[in-house]
């Protein structure tokens, strides 16, 4: 579940937060205790919440078994540690641990996790023990098959149960590693470094990093972003807000056993090299071109930021294995870099595109994210770089040039400043309302406004897509509220909380203290913005995007606020669909687009794997045929030349070194969905010229 993982930036945004999804320690180690302070800091995190959080949540008999259950899953996901034996034991605490966290008690907390250590450190230790006499003699003709997903599963009941889950477990690691390639030497060193890798990590594991797994688990009770940052956790996170770090630029995050990619960020080197995408999982990293690949399953979060970050101009190695796909890995080669102000900069581009009887002109504005020059404005300087201002130069070159219409690309925009968002908002309104922040004393401030007539008055159409987060969707739902242009895409991400930080006797505190709404009254929150105009799901809204959280916010709506009326879209919107159907109908880049999708949902949602070497390959060989089969219709119909068997096709995708800086081009060539949303405006020009009703601004 997503809610139990926390995200880290690796990049010159860098943010490493606790996980503790696979903590490592030795059997005969000394139980782990909490020391004074960290009650004291208990109580002080329960007071804030309760006093602070925009939820208004009590600490109490309700809260505490939530807390007993997320803390559990945080620990064993997979239900692969605990016995059930265990569980009985502790269930006797499902109400008391709201009163032990008030009496500044944290020892029931330490009890649990001082037991997952155990029978971690002994699992580890038993699996270590079977492979120094070699791999063992699996049978991989026989059929059986690993259950994927157990969050419903029962615990084992006895420990030979656990021996056998965890033998499906270990035939099931050896059996995708035999389909990598290796040999079974190669796999059993692999295996042996993994484990003993893990149990080491365990012995690492100290008092402050339980008590932050602990505490995390009631954050989140809150709402997914509100988090306790230790003493560790805290230096992380002002290192990454300092722009001092360095990386691939790539948010992370744990699940089960594995680290996941969350989302790219835009300009950084993982962004320009395609080859990653969100939800892949990296199993392992390695240094400059040709380093060791070290396995990285199992590892602490941080652990794997602190072997992925490294100084600019230095390579690292990522082997991951693509979400959707058949289990093959893929080893992905990417030099580091700091993720710059400039890197991140809109851009510009012109494009010609006919609505069917006549061509415009229509200016493309790549926005990667709402940023601004903190130091330079604080400074003064004249010159200083932001969001508005390098867009609103961009739209007087554009109109310039003479475009018909602009298109505003904000897909994969995870935010930023809401100043810049509602000061770009400004360059397409006049005088009003932006956005409605409530805060957790549920006063309403409407301060957040347009203050002069719009620079840009022509047709206008916003792409998001479901990574478009924030400061994004409060400037989509500001255009789309005021109907001043049409938003396209997928839905967005649904990111409208406000986090501050409160200070603790060790660590700090982010809680969640605001709620964005827009004029409208809805709230971005959940749901975030909906598109007029919907385009193929590329990014599965299941596992990405607030609602993907188990105890994310709900959405809601308060009073709407005065607010003008530019265009009669409604009236044109059936229109601009029935066109954009019919046009993306036969189009063969959106059938393979919707295809692709389709195939990574179904794998998705498969419960069980098959433990059978020859019905694995089985499997295999069907998924890439139907892949060559889907590519090769697409570039048959596009007049392109067909590759001749699968292994081409993967040729054409190997590995490959991501350009290092300057802003990326902006093209139509990879990119269908640019590329139609250029025909919608189009459509929305053209129709907007035989529609008979003017341009109004009237208010709601």
């Amino acid at each position: 579940m997503l809610s139990n993982r926390l995200a880290a930036l690796v990049s010159g945004l860098s943010l490493s937060f606790l996980i503790v999804t696979s903590p490592v320690s030795l059997a005969d180690s000394e139980n782990l205790k909490p020391h004074e302070d960290q009650g004291d800091t208990a109580r002080e995190i329960v007071s804030k919440l309760e006093m602070l959080h925009y939820n208004k949540l009590k600490v109490g008999d309700e809260m505490s078994t939530g807390l007993w259950d997320e803390y559990i899953d945080s620990l064993d996901p997979t239900k692969s540690y605990f016995l059930a034996s265990d569980i009985s034991e502790f269930r006797q605490w499902r109400t008391k641990l709201d009163d032990d966290l008030k009496a500044g008690n944290v020892d029931r907390g330490f009890e649990i996790y001082n037991r997952y250590r155990l029978r971690m450190s002994d699992r580890l230790n038993n699996i270590l023990s079977q492979l120094e006499n070699g791999l063992p003699k699996f049978d991989f003709t026989r059929e059986e098959s690993l259950e994927l997903d157990r969050e419903k599963s029962e615990w084992p009941q006895s420990i030979s149960a656990a021996d056998e889950l965890w033998r499906k477990r270990l035939k099931s690691s050896v059996l995708n590693l035999r389909l990598t390639g290796k040999s079974d030497e190669e796999i059993g060193d692999l295996l042996k470094r993994r484990y003993k890798g893990q149990l080491k990590r365990l012995g690492q594991q100290n008092s402050d990093d339980v008590f932050e797994l602990y505490m995390n688990s009631l954050t989140r009770l809150y709402d997914p972003h509100s988090n306790y940052l230790s003493p560790r956790s805290l230096e992380n996170f002002n290192m990454s807000m300092s722009l001092s770090l360095e990386g691939i630029g790539a948010v992370l995050q744990m699940e089960d056993e594995y680290t996941k990619v969350a989302r790219l960020v835009a300009g950084g080197p993982a962004d320009r090299t395609s080859k990653i995408k969100p939800n892949d999982k990296i199993v392992a990293v390695g240094q400059d071109k040709e380093g060791e690949m070290v396995d990285v399953v199992g590892w602490r979060l941080d652990d794997v930021v602190d072997l992925i970050r490294g100084s600019a101009g230095t390579f690292v190695r990522l082997e991951t294995i693509p979400t959707g796909g058949d289990g093959t890995h893929r080893t992905i080669t990417i030099q580091r870099s700091k993720v710059k102000l400039e890197d991140q900069a809109a851009k510009k581009a012109v494009f010609e595109f006919s609505d069917g009887e006549q061509s415009y002109k229509v200016g493309v504005i790549n926005l990667p994210t709402f940023y601004i020059d903190f130091e330079a404005y604080r400074r003064r300087d004249p010159n200083y770089k932001s969001t508005t201002r390098d867009v609103a130069r961009l739209l007087d070159e554009l109109q310039k040039e003479g475009v018909d219409g602009v298109v505003l690309d904000l897909r994969n925009n995870g935010g930023g400043s809401l100043q810049e968002a509602t000061m770009l908002t400004d360059l397409f309104i006049d005088q009003g309302p932006v956005v409605q922040i409530r805060h957790a004393n549920e006063q309403i401030s409407r301060h957040n406004r347009s203050r002069s007539r719009a620079m840009y008055r022509g047709p206008l159409v916003v792409l998001i897509n479901r990574l478009s987060a924030s400061a994004s969707e409060i400037f989509a739902g500001a255009i789309q509220d005021y109907n001043r242009g049409l938003v396209v895409g997928n839905q967005s991400f649904g990111k409208g909380t406000v986090q501050t930080m409160a200070p603790l006797k060790e660590g700090q505190l982010k809680i969640t203290q605001s709620k964005f709404y827009r004029v409208s009254g809805d709230s971005t929150q959940h749901a975030g913005v909906s598109p007029d105009i919907t385009m193929p799901q590329l990014i599965d809204s299941e596992s990405v995007g607030e609602s993907a959280y188990d105890t994310a916010l709900p959405w809601d709506r308060i009073h709407a606020v005065r607010h003008a009326q530019y265009f009669n879209l409604k009236d044109l919107v059936p229109e601009l669909t029935r066109k954009h159907e019919q046009r993306t109908a036969k189009d063969p880049d959106f059938i393979f687009l919707r295809e692709q999708f389709r195939v990574q949902i179904d794998r998705s949602n498969e419960k069980f794997v098959s433990l059978k070497e020859d019905t694995r390959i089985k499997e295999r060989e069907d998924l890439n045929q139907t892949m060559l089969t889907m590519e090769n219709t697409r570039r048959e119909a596009k007049g392109l030349e067909p590759y001749k068997d699968f292994e081409a096709l993967e040729k054409s995708e190997s590995e490959e070194t991501a350009p290092v800086g300057g802003p990326v081009e902006i093209t139509l060539e990879d990119d269908p969905v640019l590329n139609e949303a250029g025909f919608i405006m189009a459509d929305f020009i053209g129709l907007q010229k035989r529609d008979s009703s003017p341009q109004v601004a009237n208010f709601d």
